[in-house]
């Protein structure tokens, strides 16, 4: 037997080590998410800290205009990447650079966000305009062995994120008081395209676009981290003045409310996958964005509320930031239970959810109008939380159809919160 030349060993090694993108369709369906994909995530939440950051140093309408923006924009990039990551990347040293050349164009992004509405704008649309622009290079070098029922969506998402890299680099030639509109307006249109690009694809594309379980835990774990920027919002409260009864009972009820989002989206629809059709797919998808951009916002609000412990009524921007952010992590997460196979199993239990969550959002404005003290409100939060939860836990143990299924395990071997109908004993 020949021996192998060094040519030929090297040509085995480079192929195993910087593999070809992975071609549309062959996504494998059981994949469990890498550490370099949680080290990516957690440098995207950077982003979104300095802008719940800037946020809380400008609680307006401006500054939560601003903050929508960009957190989005930011939020796109994240998505766009993730997905490609799952459709075509492989654990290998290309998609490691890949990620890095991401992570370092994601630094200078963050480095811009708190001026991004004013003196860092330019800086910020070229640094986002070459994050969009490596996104497009990927995907152009995955669509390159693409078979021919999937060039359409590739080239699809090569088009339109190749344009939203060239818009955002424009940007910076437009007035300081005219890009976070631009910016706005780019958000809306990708989404728009993206969503058309879900609903007119065939089965056959349709097929390769399910979210699988990796991206489930994906999603999942980027709530968990956003959520860690509440408790962030909470210490950097309290570490700003001295701490007072009043102060810390205020900043420890405020950690209550954040973990009431966290067990409102995790028992109610969190870490379970669509069922495999393209209208739920998208929405499933589409609802995380709403869902995590308030619990940022809450994060924002939550130092405010601190900072305020001793006043005899909350702030109204704070008030109103924290009510509204509580009222949309409810209502996109009934609206991300549609999109689940339970929402099918026992409609009835999420329909009656789904009404319970919307009075409750109701209520949640309500407060706000109200304004009550910083604590008084905090604790209103938390009991509203709860509202929905104990309601389903209730209706659970109470039914004699659906007996409470074993902590732990559902009948598709995913996770099954209290509140999760499941059918079968």
């Amino acid at each position: 037997m020949r021996e192998e030349s060094w040519w030929q060993r090297w040509a085995r090694v480079r192929r195993a080590v910087w593999q070809p993108p992975r071609p549309h369709g062959e996504a494998p369906r059981e994949r469990v998410v890498g550490p370099l994909e949680l080290f990516y995530d957690l440098v995207v939440v950077v982003l979104v800290a300095q802008a719940a950051h800037h946020l809380a140093g400008d609680l307006s309408w401006g500054g939560l205009g601003e903050f929508t923006v960009i957190f989005t924009l930011v939020w796109i990039a994240w998505a766009n990447g993730s997905l490609h990551h799952e459709l075509h990347g492989h654990e290998d040293a290309r998609a490691r650079s890949t990620f890095l050349l991401q992570i370092v164009v994601l630094a200078a992004m963050g480095a811009f966000i708190p001026q991004a509405g004013g003196a860092h704008g330019a800086a910020f649309g070229i640094a986002a305009g070459v994050l969009f622009a490596v996104l497009a290079v990927l995907w152009l070098l995955a669509a390159r062995g693409d078979s021919p029922e999937y060039r359409r969506p590739s080239r699809l998402f090569v088009t339109g994120t190749a344009a939203c890299a060239v818009l955002l680099a424009g940007t910076a030639l437009l007035p300081a008081g005219a890009r976070v509109p631009a910016w706005g307006l780019l958000d809306v249109a990708y989404l728009a395209g993206y969503a058309a690009v879900i609903l007119t694809s065939t089965p056959v594309q349709a097929a390769a676009l399910v979210v699988s379980d990796a991206l489930t835990e994906r999603f999942g774990a980027f709530i968990i981290i956003v959520l860690g920027e509440t408790l962030t919002g909470v210490v950097a409260g309290l570490s700003g003045q001295p701490v007072s009864e009043m102060t810390l009972a205020v900043g420890l009820v405020a950690v209550v409310v954040g973990f009431g989002a966290w067990w409102t989206y995790f028992d109610m629809a969190g870490q379970r996958r669509p069922r495999p059709e393209r209208r739920a797919s998208l929405r499933w998808v589409l609802s995380h964005l709403p869902l995590t951009a308030a619990i940022a916002a809450m994060g924002a609000a939550m130092a405010s509320l601190v900072d305020h412990a001793h006043d005899g009524r909350a702030p109204a921007a704070t008030a109103w930031v924290l009510c509204a952010g509580a009222a949309v992590v409810l209502c996109a997460t009934m609206l991300l239970a549609t999109s689940l196979p339970d929402w099918d199993r026992d409609r009835g239990l999420y329909q009656s959810l789904a009404r319970i969550c919307a009075a409750v959002s109701v209520a949640f404005l309500a407060l706000a109008a109200v304004r009550p003290g910083p604590l008084v409100l905090g604790l209103a939060l938390v009991l509203l939380f709860s509202v929905p939860w104990v309601y389903a836990v209730t209706r659970r143990l109470a039914s004699e159809d659906h007996p409470p299924a074993v902590a732990g395990q559902a009948d598709d071997g995913q996770a099954a919160p209290p509140c999760a109908p499941r059918t079968g004993g």
